[in-house]
């Protein structure tokens, strides 16, 4: 079996991303250092797959534990990098702690992969906000990077950069940049979904909270934008369909049909939908009324994204195959289990 490397393994995306390796039978080890995560993920993952990965508590902030974690395991084929903070309301207050987690821990990352002297498959979490507020919806991938709207933005700008320039060096790391829009969901098994430490810096577990009985009112941030009905829309993209898109991703990597070193592929539903909608789309799943109200905009707020995905498509040989309403759904389901509902 093909040993694969997963950064931020236990997190919401990469607990999903495991399942679908595992079941196409990679071998997995996982690196996390549960600061937005659960060690109790390995055991969904166990129940789902019928394995427990191998687990390793790392912070690749310190890059002595990085250097160590590759001495042992060097013998690995390729790298999925997702450890990362993500909110980007937080980056804004916290930019400094944005730029040393997410840059640092991949230059070191980075620094360990290329040392070990041999073709390695390396896949990155990047994200539509490289684009900013395009100028044509649906994206493309050949649209201009921005000048980001958060310091969560430009990490992942910085991040493309890096594994840019080092493609341009070193053949032996293959690269593939997945930039995905807004995952939510959660396995249908309900084994494992997304359960972030603290308040909730996303749309979809903000709602499920607040139905929950963990928040009095969700706020929706700004109803004056130029869309149809004054909020802002996104791209919504099932995390089972995301995951298997990282599946692909790498195989395409480990048999060379890549056409080049660095590849970029936009990852969502091609449909965009609006904050108000997805409230309604909740409403609708789970038969309640969800309590709401109209709040200011929020920095680093862009107006509207959502993506052409036909490139995914075509070279990818990938599909999403979940709808706006099972992905709601099942993110409901997910809620009233852990809370015991």
């Amino acid at each position: 079996m093909k040993k694969i490397v997963i950064t931020g393994g236990l997190g919401f995306i990469g607990s999903h991303t495991v399942v679908e390796l595992e079941n196409q039978g990679y071998e997995v080890i996982i690196i996390d250092n549960l600061s937005n995560s659960s060690l109790d993920v390995l055991n969904g993952i166990e129940k789902i797959t019928g394995n427990r990965p191998h687990f390793e508590n790392i912070d690749l902030r310190n890059k002595k534990a990085v250097f160590r974690f590759f001495k042992v395991h060097s013998d690995i084929h390729g790298v999925i990098h997702f450890a990362a903070s993500k909110a980007v309301g937080e980056s804004v207050l916290e930019p400094l702690h944005y730029y040393e987690n997410n840059v640092s821990s991949l230059v070191y990352l980075l620094q360990e992969v290329t040392n070990l002297n041999r073709p390695i498959s390396f896949i990155f979490s990047s994200s539509c906000t490289v684009y900013g507020q395009a100028d044509t919806m649906p994206i493309r991938e050949d649209a201009p990077v921005k000048l980001a709207e958060s310091p969560y933005g430009n990490t992942k700008q910085i991040g493309e950069e890096i594994l840019k320039d080092l493609s341009k060096i070193d053949p032996n790391i293959n690269s593939i940049l997945l930039r995905y829009f807004n995952p939510i969901g959660a396995h249908p098994s309900l084994e494992i979904g997304e359960l972030p430490l603290g308040k909730p810096q996303n749309l979809v577990p903000f709602i499920t909270q607040t139905a929950a009985g963990l928040y009095e009112k969700l706020t929706v941030f700004g109803d004056d934008y130029p869309t149809a009905d004054g909020t802002c829309v996104r791209d919504y993209i099932d995390v089972v369909d995301l995951a298997k898109a990282h599946v692909a991703a790498l195989n395409r990597l480990l048999t060379n049909e890549n056409e080049s070193n660095f590849e970029i592929y936009n990852l969502g539903s091609g449909t965009g939908s609006s904050v108000l909608e997805v409230i309604h789309s909740f409403e609708s799943v789970s038969g309640q009324s969800l309590n709401y109200s109209i709040g200011e905009r929020r920095a680093g707020d862009v107006t509207a994204a959502y993506a052409d995905t036909s490139l995914a498509k075509t070279k990818l040989h990938w599909n999403t195959e979940v709808s706006l309403d099972t992905s709601v759904a099942n993110a409901w389901k997910w809620e009233k289990k852990i809370r015991g509902i």
